[in-house]
């Protein structure tokens, strides 16, 4: 009988009950995808009801980002410390109490504290998702899984947003966050009966009845399970934090976490600013709100059809690739004006979606195959953590272009699209190893 059970999950072909453990980290991801846009849907109405311009409400907008970035690095930490199946929990029920919250502000200074709150759930979940996407999915399902998992992302959001739409054609903007509230209450159950523990987490940390644990999780995913453990590796056993800073790490660590962070600049630019910008060209909030949905209608088909790329010519060409083309699609999309139409601004936010998100897919496939299991989530963590840097400036950035600096729509556009050809550059410079 195989002692390592990593090696099990990696030849055996998937059992249902691995693909229903994926299929709710896609699920997860596509909540956190509809929670962290939750704010751009209610932007307009946030605006109106408090009569905040647009620099004072880039900040609002950033509050959830900026609470991700530290989710990310501190529960991103935990997932490695105290498992992925506790962390996602906890998580969710972070994320359920700020979106609660949040329909309680009665100004932006307190909106802004509920959605902090919100992003350290979500920051802490996404490092999680990942590890878990990963360590779950056998060498052949791992690229397909890896990329349905993030293109939860942009679902999350169009379903979310079309939700969102409806409910502010009946409400006020603080229903969409009830309803965010609700959905993430109804994934906690879920979690705990159908996700177990990854192997490879029990087997990098080593607790106490390990060899047990592990088996009762191979029993869950209806897979052989093991007779003893497999010795340990020394190189690894004293895991820490600092791991992911040391030689042989570091320059994958560095290459990511400023990567992720410029390209986010440009990603959340879009996802941000994109219902204020046409709802200020004169289209009703419902209407605005339909643009950001055909932005991740776009992100989810460019992450679908990239899996397919990846497959065939690896993660870092086609990554780069897109990377350059969502920065001409965000230049393309500043060209709008006063004579677009509704259907060309949801054409111009469809190909930012289409190839931004796509290049996504592939930071967090590179994620998975560029640090080792005892360190997944950490390092994953630090780099979207820190990659949250950018995600956060990026809607004050843009609003202190438009309102302080005064440039136009395709300046400020063209100014924000450079971080995805900064990360193109950058991702010259990755090297990559097989997952375990």
């Amino acid at each position: 009988m195989n002692t390592d059970p990593r090696e099990i999950i990696r030849t055996a072909p998937m059992s249902a009950a691995q693909w229903i453990a994926v299929v709710l980290m896609i699920a997860l991801n596509a909540l956190d995808g509809f929670d962290v846009l939750s704010s751009a849907f209610a932007a307009p109405g946030i605006a109106k009801e408090w009569g905040i311009a647009r620099d004072a409400l880039g900040v609002v907008l950033a509050m959830e980002l900026v609470g991700m970035g530290v989710g990310s690095i501190l529960l991103g930490g935990a997932a490695d410390r105290f498992g992925r199946r506790p962390t996602m929990l906890g998580c969710l029920v972070v994320m359920a109490s700020g979106m609660a919250l949040a329909t309680t502000a009665q100004n932006p200074q307190m909106l802004g504290l509920w959605r902090f709150i919100t992003g350290l759930g979500i920051g802490g979940m996404l490092a999680a998702i990942n590890a878990v996407t990963a360590e779950l999915s056998s060498a052949k399902g791992r690229s397909l899984a890896m990329s349905l998992m993030v293109i939860g992302y942009p679902l999350g959001a169009t379903i979310g947003g079309t939700i969102a739409a409806m409910l502010l054609k009946a409400g006020d903007w603080r229903v969409v966050f009830e309803f965010g509230a609700i959905a993430t209450v109804v994934f906690i159950p879920l979690i705990w009966f159908f996700v177990p523990e990854t192997p490879a987490y029990l087997l990098a940390r080593r607790p106490d009845g390990a060899l047990d644990r592990i088996n009762r999780s191979m029993a869950k995913l209806r897979l052989p399970g093991i007779t003893a453990l497999p010795p340990v590796d020394e190189r690894k056993g004293g895991a820490s934090v600092l791991d992911i800073l040391k030689p042989g790490l570091i320059g994958t660590t560095m290459v990511l976490t400023i990567g992720y962070s410029l390209h986010a600049i440009t990603f959340y630019y879009i996802l941000k600013w994109s219902p204020k910008i046409v709802a200020d060209f004169g289209f009703a909030a419902p209407q605005a709100a339909s643009v950001l949905v055909w932005a991740n209608v776009g992100g989810a088909t460019g992450g679908a059809l990239f899996g397919f790329l990846m497959h065939r010519f690896g993660i870092k060409w086609p990554t780069i690739a897109m990377l350059l083309l969502g920065a001409a699609a965000v230049v393309v999309f500043g060209l709008g004006g006063s004579e677009t139409t509704l259907v060309g601004w949801r054409f111009a936010v469809f190909c930012t979606g289409f190839a931004t998100n796509a290049a996504i897919v592939g930071f967090y496939s590179a994620f998975a195959h560029g640090f080792p299991a005892h360190a997944r989530a950490t390092g994953t963590g630090f780099a979207i953590g820190a990659g949250r840097i950018g995600a956060a400036g990026s809607p004050i950035l843009a609003g202190d272009l438009f309102a302080k600096a005064g440039f136009s729509l395709f300046t400020v556009s063209a100014i924000m699209a450079c971080g995805s050809v900064m990360a193109a550059a950058l991702m010259l410079m990755l090297a990559l190893r097989e997952a375990d």
